[in-house]
Formats: C-alpha cells, sequence, structure tokens
C-alpha cells in the first residue's frame, strides 16, 4: 500500500490518496482520495459520542448470587504435592496451586462450594477429577482449596458441600 499526503503550510489540512491493490494491476493504479480533514479536534470531537440519558449506574446493576444445592457433608482430604503435573480423570495436569478437586460423581467444570464448619471457611472448586477412593472420603483437594478452609495441617477435616448453579 502507497500512501501520499500533502499539507499545506499553517493549516491542519490535509489530503491524503492511498492507493489499494483492489482486484487487480488496473485497479490498484487508481488512486482513492479521501475527503480533507479539517482539524485534529474536529475529528476527536466527531468521535466522541453525547452522555446517554438512560446511562446505567452501579446502583441500577442487580447482580443475581448463584443458587445452592446442597449435596452433602463429610471428610475430605487433599491431594499431595508430589502429583504435581500428573494427569486428571478429565485429562487436565492437576495443578496443586489452582482451586480443583475430585467427585465421585459430579460432571467434571462442576463448581461446588466446600465450607469448612469448624472455623466457617468456604472455597469453590471445580471438578476436574474422580475420587476419593477412600472409603469415608467425600472429596479431594487440591492444596490451595485445603488451605483455603484450613484443613492442610490435620491432613483431612469434615466439610459441607453445595454445588453451585445459575
Amino acid at each position: 500500500m502507497q500512501v501520499r499526503g500533502i499539507s499545506r503550510s499553517g493549516s491542519l489540512l490535509a489530503l491524503c490518496a492511498v492507493v489499494l491493490p483492489l482486484a487487480g494491476p488496473a485497479q490498484a493504479e487508481a488512486p482513492v482520495v479521501l475527503a480533507p480533514v479539517a482539524s485534529v479536534n474536529a475529528v476527536a470531537a466527531a468521535e466522541v459520542p453525547a452522555p446517554l440519558a438512560d446511562t446505567a449506574t452501579a446502583d441500577d446493576i442487580q447482580v443475581t448470587p448463584p443458587t445452592l444445592q446442597k449435596i452433602g457433608s463429610g471428610i475430605a482430604s487433599f491431594y499431595g504435592r508430589h502429583l504435581k503435573g500428573a494427569r486428571t480423570a478429565s485429562g487436565e495436569r492437576y495443578a496443586p496451586d489452582e482451586l480443583t478437586a475430585a467427585h465421585r460423581t459430579l460432571p467434571f467444570g462442576t463448581q461446588v462450594q466446600v465450607t469448612n464448619p469448624a472455623n466457617g471457611e468456604v472455597v469453590v472448586v471445580t471438578i476436574n477429577d474422580r475420587g476419593p477412593f477412600h472409603g469415608n472420603r467425600v472429596i479431594d483437594l487440591s492444596d490451595a482449596a485445603a488451605d483455603e478452609i484450613g484443613i492442610t495441617r490435620m491432613g483431612s477435616g469434615k466439610v459441607e458441600l453445595a454445588v453451585l448453579g445459575n
């Protein structure tokens, strides 16, 4: 693309001719001439839309909290850091610093609110693996999720589970 500009001294009036390769060599030789621009300020002012009378404010926006469907309670454990990078049942690699978890039956991608009733701490995790396969456990948390609700030091802890919905 070729650009040629002509300007007059003391003014911002400019003409630009742009040569565009449209369909072939014959059309590429014919320049396309753009209209003159009176001033930079006039162009900038023309592009700024006027404020709308019915502009929404933060007070006008209503956020609907997600619904919670309680699905039970039981003992939660957590993965060890030694599993970092191992493939989960969903095909993702285990990342100890992400808020993920394993559940026996919930679909991959389900978001679950996990609450530690002993201290009231809550974390929302995404199911990306299957398990736990230890008899009395209901969920396996990533290291980060276990840290968030305070069960890391004990190794496991009682939790309440609720599925987040729209």
